[in-house]
């Protein structure tokens, strides 16, 4: 495919913009492919030995990669190179709608050490509390940590690094980065909830969908947020503000409203809180006005609950119907689902695949939905690719 060159934004490839490139390339083939030697990377990626060697060396110096022994064949056991991931290099906020976690992570995203704490709807409280525990990390690792990562349900202007409104704990142009900015010293990057959980999946997910170059990521919370990536790159539209598809219509008389206060959106009808209130209404006259949590009626539909498989059974045909919407207008190669629903997935697999594939026109575009292998927080390893991202990234030409 040939793309049209943004004469507004363009770097000429200059010979350090070729050496820059070239040393992206072996960074990635050493985080995807290693423990890999040298060798292999020259014959891979068809440069010359000297060109590896003059990189690697240079990788090593800063700290990005480090040599550790292969399997012996009888001889002097061979040297590969691996990412370092022996300290922290990244701090992750993701802020919640009810919970805050602030978290620290090595090169390869794994979580090294984090904090837990309810997020408290007063801003100066949940700011308090997500300083402390960040210049506590910070402090613990020395200086290792180049950057702050922040994930949070909310509309934001990440390249400009403001957050716009987060309706669920109505919080309107918060300060939000240029107080952790202030307290920590340390650049702060911003995005939302789902956008940031699609890029985790770009960054750190299964092959079948970190190798795709056109998904989406349905992520099913409280809310519905989709985070959609066209050519490897998270598409944000104008004033930053696309994937917001949680709020398009899908019928009516949904069995809750939702953040806006509407009965006919999809959020009312395939949202956490639409399977609760499904829930609640299939055991009204057993259990009277009690409440359970998305997460409790998970563990007791899969320990057999039959009205609780119903109401998750009864949201997954919803989320289907969404899916079919995305799928139909804009063709994604896949579909990712995210959220504590993925828990649950054998019990609505198939009922969400059914609802999508019976509601696309004539078979086509085809329908490939995939639940995120990202685990309990893939909106923190989103605050992560945040991060790390500038270190792997290649450069645009």
């Amino acid at each position: 495919m040939v793309r049209r060159i943004n004469l507004k934004n363009v770097n000429v490839a200059r010979s350090n913009t070729i050496r820059d490139i070239n040393r992206q390339i072996i960074l990635n083939y050493v985080r995807e492919e290693g423990p890999i030697s040298r060798a292999d990377i020259a014959r891979i990626t068809d440069l010359q030995r000297s060109t590896v060697s003059l990189i690697v060396d240079e990788l090593l110096k800063t700290g990005l990669v480090e040599e550790v022994y292969g399997e012996s064949s009888g001889g002097r056991p061979p040297q590969l190179l691996s990412l370092k991931s022996s300290h922290a290099v990244a701090l992750g906020i993701d802020l919640g709608k009810k919970q805050t976690i602030v978290a620290t992570t090595d090169l390869s995203g794994k979580i090294l050490e984090e904090a837990e704490f309810p997020t408290d709807r007063d801003f100066d409280k949940t700011m308090e509390q997500i300083i402390n525990s960040s210049r506590y990390l910070i402090n613990k690792n020395g200086g290792s940590i180049e950057g702050i990562g922040i994930s949070l349900p909310g509309m934001v202007e990440s390249w400009k690094g403001e957050v716009l409104v987060i309706p669920h704990l109505d919080w309107h142009h918060p300060k939000i980065g240029e107080t952790i900015h202030s307290a920590t010293g340390l650049p702060v990057k911003i995005e939302n909830d789902a956008n940031a959980a699609a890029l985790a999946e770009l960054w750190f997910g299964r092959p079948e969908i970190s190798n795709v170059r056109d998904f989406i990521l349905v992520y099913i919370t409280s809310g519905i947020g989709t985070g959609v990536v066209f050519d490897g790159q998270i598409y944000r539209g104008k004033g930053g503000v696309a994937g917001e598809f949680g709020h398009m219509t899908i019928g009516n008389n949904a069995p809750i409203a939702c953040a806006a206060g509407k009965y006919d959106c999809w959020e009312a009808y395939a949202s956490e809180r639409a399977a609760v209130a499904r829930y609640q209404n299939f055991t009204a006259q057993k259990n009277g006005k009690d409440k359970i949590s998305f997460s409790r009626l998970v563990e007791i539909a899969l320990a057999g609950d039959e009205a609780a498989q119903k109401a998750l059974k009864e949201t997954a045909h919803y989320i289907g119907v969404g899916i079919s919407n995305l799928t139909q207008g804009l063709s994604p190669e896949v579909t990712v689902v995210a959220g504590t629903v993925v828990r649950a997935w054998s019990l609505v697999a198939a009922e969400i695949e059914k609802a999508a594939s019976s509601a696309i026109c004539q078979q086509y575009p085809t329908v490939n939905i995939m639940p995120s292998t990202l685990g309990a927080h893939p909106t923190l390893m989103g605050a992560f690719s945040l991060v790390l991202a500038d270190k792997f990234a290649s450069i645009a030409i």
